[in-house]
């Protein structure tokens, strides 16, 4: 049995799997209480003991806890710190797998970000099982991604590989946190739909099905219901999302050749309004050598646990 957690800005979640993939019991706590890393080791190590005794509970046979395993913004898992998080509220590096291993007695502690943890968990519970050669894109408020090459998840000579989302798409584009302009993340991200189609509206002045909603109401899952609605604002919000992230995957894909892109998260949900032209985009931005041999797959990993399982995966890849 493995334990995993995920780590938001707001909430943290944890729970056990089993070695099928399902989540046994859960619980969470919410992240933003906490200003000081040693205390919110405290409390994690807490709500694991938790989660662990009522597993225990609920099983006749004795279990064998094979470890923990974290996924976190800026999770580093060569130093096993979180280094300087952006939506955290305890800032700098805080050393959470030596913490936790004062407080915890498991085997195996793992860190890792968040998005190679859904790597991960497409590996060990997904539909990327039998793919040796893959990159996993996650939408949500950002965009993030883990990348696999040859059976192995690439981390880099600092544990921060993969940051595809950072990516400068748009010369001179919208700023991003760190002061740079036209990364992938600041479009093609929920937060990034919403921007496009508000921009699109103040462009055209054109009215739209969202109108009677207060700005900070409308959700980039309201701009897909629009356009499958025919708004058109919102059709053309979308279009312009699934072509840039299309163009950007075909660049991407140079590097590793892989065999698929998986994608995750929210958006992703929109479905045909947001794949039909990320699709198309990315066919026609492929090389020649690339063409037609790279699938782009919706993650078969269920939205409620995907963060657990995925973080459960660091540790259930070594008992593999």
């Amino acid at each position: 049995m493995t334990l995993g957690s995920d780590i938001g800005g707001t909430n943290t979640c944890i729970g056990s799997v089993n070695v099928d993939g399902k989540v046994i019991a859960r619980t969470r706590f919410s992240t933003s209480d906490y200003t000081d890393g040693a205390a919110y080791a405290n409390r994690l190590a807490e709500a694991v003991r938790k989660v662990m005794a009522e597993t225990e509970s609920l099983s006749s046979d004795s279990i064998e806890w094979l470890g923990f395993g974290i996924g976190a913004p800026n999770g580093n898992h060569r130093s096993g710190c979180i280094e300087d998080p952006p939506n955290l509220n305890f800032k700098g590096n805080t050393p959470l797998v030596a913490l936790l291993h004062e407080r915890l007695q498991l085997p195996r502690i793992e860190l890792t970000n968040d998005a190679n943890a859904a790597a991960l968990g497409e590996k060990i519970y997904g539909a990327a099982k039998d793919i040796s050669d893959f990159i996993m894109i996650t939408l949500g408020t950002g965009l993030g991604s883990g990348v696999f090459v040859n059976n192995q998840l690439v981390y880099g000579h600092d544990g921060f590989a993969g940051e595809i989302g950072h990516i400068s798409v748009i010369p001179d584009g919208r700023y991003c946190g760190f002061g740079r302009r036209g990364s992938l993340e600041n479009y093609c991200s929920a937060t990034g739909i919403r921007r496009t189609f508000f921009e699109m509206i103040a462009q055209q002045g054109s009215k739209t099905i969202l109108d009677s909603k207060r700005i900070s109401e409308v959700t980039a899952k309201d701009v897909a219901d629009a356009a499958y609605a025919g708004d058109e604002i919102a059709q053309a919000a979308m279009d312009f999302t699934g072509r840039l992230l299309g163009e950007a995957l075909a660049s991407t894909a140079l590097v590793t050749s892989p065999a698929a892109f998986f994608l995750f998260g929210g958006p992703v949900n929109a479905g045909e309004v947001l794949l039909d032209p990320l699709r198309r985009a990315f066919e026609q931005h492929l090389i020649p050598t690339y063409k037609n041999k790279i699938q782009i797959i919706v993650s078969s990993l269920p939205m409620g646990d995907a963060a657990i399982l995925g973080a459960s995966a660091l540790v259930a890849e070594h008992s593999l």
